[in-house]
């Protein structure tokens, strides 16, 4: 079978099965959009449909894929430089399941694990029965946000728990930060154990040379990519890819085919064999245009010095060009100095210099003149460009800004520019910090599994009374969907006042059996 780049097999064979116009006597109940003939609103939805099939002669099956799917999927690793590529119709979570699934067999495996991860991290850990060290991430010093372990961090963890299966990280987080993982990677495979990474941020990482190095480039044996976050699949679009032999990858198919469907969407396999020929067809060419409109975003907001991005410290050598060996070194003292030393230029972290508006009220003046950002914490506003935005975009943004900034409410009353209140220069802790008691770069193993707290077992209290209670579920704000509190956690006065604060900004919660956040199931006192 050949693998010419510029085809989309899958979405090739799909247009073939339409054009030829056969009754259907199979699933879905739709036929082929038929349902909707007669009514105008559904007629987008009917072209959907049109190619939204099941696994009929000529269309492959994606748990067992021999043709299309497949051609597909090899044409996957070609391009992102895997050698083994795998589709995914449930987004990066059911990647992180069964990369987690494939890695702990057996109840009581341990896993090294960043302590900041997306709660799908956290699921897939309950399912396999695994207990997890938590490391501890970097934090940048400026914002205050939290990164990535570093590698010394990560190989001080192996050196205590040799027994360890694999080491789990995310890069980049939500907010575009990150490092070069290639120290990372080898501190693993030193210890004979695979580096997993959540890269659900960084499916368009080492596409282009303004780009980030990809975790796969600098070793990693399992990357997990939302295809649909940063690139041009459908929603629920991602990868996994494998290389090396530290991963059992007959076991790896075996998991994906658990937690995917039996019946997975071909539109959405069609979206993502449309993402990776539109790399394949145009190069770094497809994000010249994205960069010419973040570029254009970052030159406009020089004009409105109230508002800054949150970005890593650019060292003279960078600008001037350094030794080869000084340049490495540097970029690493600058990693430990601020928490990061890599950040996606297509991600904006916005703030407002004044304080006056925190993030959450930036996000409602910003989609009031119809810009809608990815998300907001107590201090930033994070926006997104990608390979799909225009000068226009930027404009728009910019013009938004200028507005906000003219607005006689959010006029700065205590001196400009740089005169931030002194509690309003960094944020709380954004994760849980469970089980560490402050002193190590780890904490000791938490064993995770699937039993229930009982009802019996706790009761709800106001959060404002919370502290000094032991928390009965997990408490998450969403986005990013990284845990605040897990089960089992005692709320600090610290954490129930961060609560109160996101409650009152309007921060979502998933997790929470209160979705208000007024109370907390917490355990009984004995």
């Amino acid at each position: 079978m050949g693998k010419k780049a510029s085809h989309a097999p899958l979405m090739e064979a799909l247009l073939r099965y339409r054009a030829q116009d056969n009754a259907s006597y199979h699933v879905p109940g739709h036929k082929n959009g038929q349902v909707y003939e007669n009514e105008d609103m559904a007629s987008l939805l009917k072209e959907v449909m049109s190619i939204d099939v099941t696994e009929i002669t000529g269309l492959d099956d994606l748990h067992h894929p021999e043709d299309v799917i497949r051609e597909g999927q090899e044409l996957s690793a070609m391009c992102f430089g895997a050698e083994e590529s795998f589709w995914l119709i449930g987004g990066s979570t059911v990647g992180n399941l069964a990369m987690i699934l494939t890695v702990c067999t057996e109840p009581g495996d341990l896993l090294l694990v960043q302590r900041n991860v997306h709660k799908s991290v956290l699921n897939g850990l309950m399912l396999s029965g695994a207990a997890a060290v938590f490391l501890e991430p970097e934090i940048d010093t400026t914002s205050g946000l939290a990164v990535a372990p570093s590698a010394s961090t990560i190989q001080t963890a192996l050196e205590a728990y040799p027994s360890a299966k694999g080491v789990l990280i995310t890069l980049p987080n939500y907010y575009g930060m990150g490092h070069d993982l290639t120290a990372t990677a080898k501190a693993c495979h030193a210890a004979h154990v695979p580096l997993l990474v959540d890269e659900a941020h960084g499916a368009h990482y080492g596409l282009h040379p303004r780009l980030p190095a990809s975790a796969l480039s600098c070793g990693a044996d399992v990357v997990v990519q939302s295809t649909h976050k940063m690139l041009s699949a459908m929603t629920m679009g991602a990868m996994l890819h494998v290389q090396g032999g530290r991963i059992n990858r007959e076991l790896l198919r075996q998991r994906l085919a658990m937690v995917q469907s039996s019946s997975p969407s071909y539109p959405l396999m069609a979206s993502l064999d449309l993402a990776r020929r539109h790399i394949a067809v145009h190069g770094a060419n497809a994000f010249t245009e994205g960069l010419v409109a973040a570029d254009a975003f970052r030159k406009g907001l020089k004009q409105l010095p109230r508002f800054r991005l949150v970005e890593p410290i650019q060292l003279a050598h960078q600008e001037n060009g350094a030794q080869e060996g000084i340049s490495e070194r540097l970029e690493r003292d600058e990693r430990e100095a601020y928490g990061y030393s890599t950040h996606d230029p297509f991600k904006m972290v916005l703030y407002d210099t004044f304080g006056v508006l925190d993030g959450f009220g930036l996000k409602r003046e910003l989609e009031a003149y119809g810009c809608i950002p990815e998300m907001s914490d107590e201090k930033h506003v994070v926006l997104l460009f990608t390979l799909g935005s225009t000068l226009k975009d930027a404009k728009h943004l910019l013009q938004a800004l200028v507005h906000i900034n003219n607005d006689i409410r959010f006029k700065e009353t205590a001196g400009g520019p740089g005169s931030m209140r002194k509690e309003q220069c960094g944020l709380d802790l954004d994760f849980s910090t469970w089980n560490n008691d402050g002193t190590m770069v780890y904490s000791s193993p938490v064993q995770f599994g699937l039993q229930p707290v009982k009802p019996d077992q706790m009761e709800v209290v106001a959060v404002e009374d919370s502290a000094g209670r032991v928390a009965a579920e997990m408490i998450i704000p969403y986005p990013p969907g990284i845990p605040l509190l897990y089960a089992g956690e005692t709320i600090t006065e610290s954490i129930a006042k961060r609560m109160r604060r996101l409650r009152e900004l309007g921060a979502k919660w998933q997790g929470a059996a209160d979705e208000r956040l007024l109370t907390i199931r917490v355990f009984r006192l004995k």
